[in-house]
C-alpha cells in the first residue's frame, strides 16, 4: 500500500497576525494507523520541506496518544521535516491520498492546481481520496470527468459552521467549509460538534473534525 499524505504549507491565519498550519492530531493519528498497517507513506506539501504546525494543536488540551507518540519518534519527525514538493508527485505512484486538516488548507490547498489535478486523477483512477476537518476544502474546485463538482450528489462532511463559530474564526476564514460543500451540491451532513463523524461515499471519505481523523484513516485502510 502506497499512501500519499498531503499537508498545507500556509502558516498565516488571515489578517489576525496569528499562525496556523496543519493540525497535529489530524496528521499523527492517521499517520500511525497507516504505518502500523505496514503502508508505505509519502508526505508532500505545496512548498515541500517542513509544513507549518498550527501552534494551538500543540497545546496540552489537544494531545492524544498519537501526538505523544509522534513527539517521541525522531524518524517520523524527520520524515515530516522533508515533505516532497506537491508538483513533483505523480498520482500513478499511489494507491490512495489523505489530507489532514488545520486551517492552512483553506488558503493554499483549496486553490492549488497540483492538488486539484492530483485529486481528480486519483479519483478517476478509482483510488480513495480522504480528507478530515478543514481539509475537505481541497475538494472545492475538483471536478468529476463530466465537469460537475466532484462532491455533487455525494455524502460529504467537514468542519461545521457551528464549530467554526465556536473557535471564533467565522469572519477570518476565506470561506465556510460547510457552506462551500453545500454550494457544490454535496450532500453535507454532520454529527455533534467535536465528536467523531465520517461521511463515506464510495472512494470519497471525509471526516468532520480532529476527533474523526482516526476513523477516516481506518475507513481508508478498509477500502484498500
Amino acid at each position: 500500500m502506497n499512501i500519499l499524505m498531503v499537508l498545507t504549507s500556509h502558516d498565516r491565519l488571515g489578517n489576525t497576525g496569528e499562525k496556523t498550519g496543519f493540525w497535529l492530531e489530524e496528521f499523527a493519528s492517521p499517520y500511525y494507523v497507516f504505518k502500523d498497517a505496514g503502508a508505505n507513506i509519502t508526505l508532500a506539501s505545496p512548498k515541500g520541506g517542513q509544513p507549518p504546525l498550527d501552534p494551538k494543536s500543540d497545546a496540552p488540551d489537544f494531545q492524544t496518544p498519537a501526538t505523544v507518540r509522534f513527539k517521541a519518534d525522531p524518524k517520523s519527525q524527520a520524515a515530516l521535516a522533508t515533505t516532497r514538493k506537491l508538483s513533483d508527485i505523480k498520482a500513478g505512484d499511489y494507491d490512495a491520498v489523505f489530507y489532514p486538516g488545520g486551517h492552512g488548507p483553506l488558503w493554499d490547498l483549496a486553490e492549488d492546481k497540483n492538488s486539484i489535478a492530483l485529486i481528480e486523477t486519483m479519483y478517476a483512477q478509482g483510488k480513495p481520496v480522504a480528507a478530515v476537518c478543514h481539509a475537505p476544502a481541497v475538494l472545492r474546485h475538483a471536478r468529476s470527468a463530466d465537469g460537475s463538482p466532484l462532491v455533487k450528489g455525494k455524502a460529504v462532511t467537514g468542519f461545521s459552521n457551528s464549530e467554526e463559530a465556536a473557535v471564533g474564526l467565522t469572519e477570518v476564514v476565506p470561506f465556510l467549509l460547510e457552506d462551500e460543500l453545500k454550494r457544490n451540491q454535496g450532500n453535507y451532513s454532520k454529527g455533534a460538534d467535536w465528536q467523531s463523524y465520517c461521511a463515506i461515499d464510495g472512494k470519497l471519505l471525509t471526516g468532520q473534525n480532529p476527533a474523526s481523523s482516526e476513523a477516516v484513516a481506518k475507513a481508508l485502510l478498509a477500502h484498500l
